[in-house]
């Protein structure tokens, strides 16, 4: 595979069976991430989206799977829809725990929202929907990049097993970060639908990040009685590494002729890979 003048060899995504330990014997603290009440808030936000996310991503790949001759992009195909489905499962368990300490989350996960999405798809054409996923695909990659690299992010405390996932996590969204972008190409999606689409999700994510967390805080008691801390906490989170600089990394999807493989982050993988999954890697007691 060729990615811009960038010679990429063929990934195939691998799909890990992994459990994390979030067993009602387990303790976490209210504010689980940092003591900060608004980065847990935007930690279990982010968790609550992800398994119907990770859902819609399958759904819009498998419709074309018919259409799909490359025998490699097929192998991809495979790897990345069980990355997705474990994805979701994990985040699913993670999900119970944090609705019981009151997050309230378990909304975005419900029937009534999976109908909704359901009629929203078959309002928009299949290739529409592929070029959401593959545009949603740079949005976790660059996300995962930033996860993955920034010692100041790996740094914050938290608790093991919440961070233990999303590095996981983090790490298989760079092993499949193209595939859903190659198989829209590959079955004539083109670079106008491409580039409005992404267009459009860029527009929509400070808002849409905004509303959900302020509606989020808003149902959290304990913040409500000091929201002085809260507006400290959200200087922090939005003036810190993770959204420093997010919306030039998003724009560059929006490039003519781009594709994800153009980021270089195979050094990344490697020491990733390595640190979580190699002999004495830190998730291997996870894979079952």
């Amino acid at each position: 595979m060729t990615a811009g003048s960038r010679s990429v060899p063929v990934r195939y995504p691998k799909t890990r069976r992994v459990r994390f330990p979030f067993g009602t014997d387990r303790q976490y603290g209210k504010y689980f991430v940092n003591d900060d009440s608004v980065f847990s808030h935007f930690v279990a936000g982010l968790s609550g989206a992800f398994p119907p996310g990770e859902e819609a991503f399958i759904r819009s790949v498998r419709v074309f799977s018919d259409r799909i001759t490359d025998p490699d992009l097929k192998k991809r195909v495979a790897g990345f829809i069980g990355q997705e489905s474990m994805h979701g499962q994990e985040h699913r368990r993670l999900n119970d725990k944090l609705i019981a300490m009151g997050y309230r989350i378990g909304w975005g996960d419900s029937k009534a929202m999976e109908r909704r999405r359901l009629r929203f798809e078959q309002l928009i054409s299949p290739l529409a929907h592929l070029a959401m996923t593959a545009a949603a695909e740079h949005y976790t990659a660059v996300l995962a990049e930033r996860v993955l690299s920034l010692d100041e992010i790996q740094a914050i405390p938290g608790d093991d097993a919440v961070w233990h996932l999303l590095n996981w996590h983090a790490l298989e969204e760079l092993e499949h970060k193209s595939v859903a972008f190659d198989v829209y190409r590959s079955v004539g999606g083109g670079e106008t639908t491409r580039i409005a689409v992404m267009a459009a999700l860029i527009a929509l994510t400070l808002p849409l990040v905004a509303t959900t967390l302020t509606l989020s805080l808003a149902g959290d008691r304990q913040a409500r009685r000091h929201p002085l801390r809260v507006v400290r906490e959200a200087r922090a989170l939005f003036g810190g590494p993770l959204f420093r600089g997010l919306m030039g990394d998003l724009a560059k999807y929006l490039r003519p002729g781009f594709h994800p493989d153009d980021i270089d982050t195979d050094a990344l993988l490697r020491r990733w890979q390595q640190e979580l999954f190699g002999a004495e890697g830190a998730l291997v007691e996870y894979v079952r």
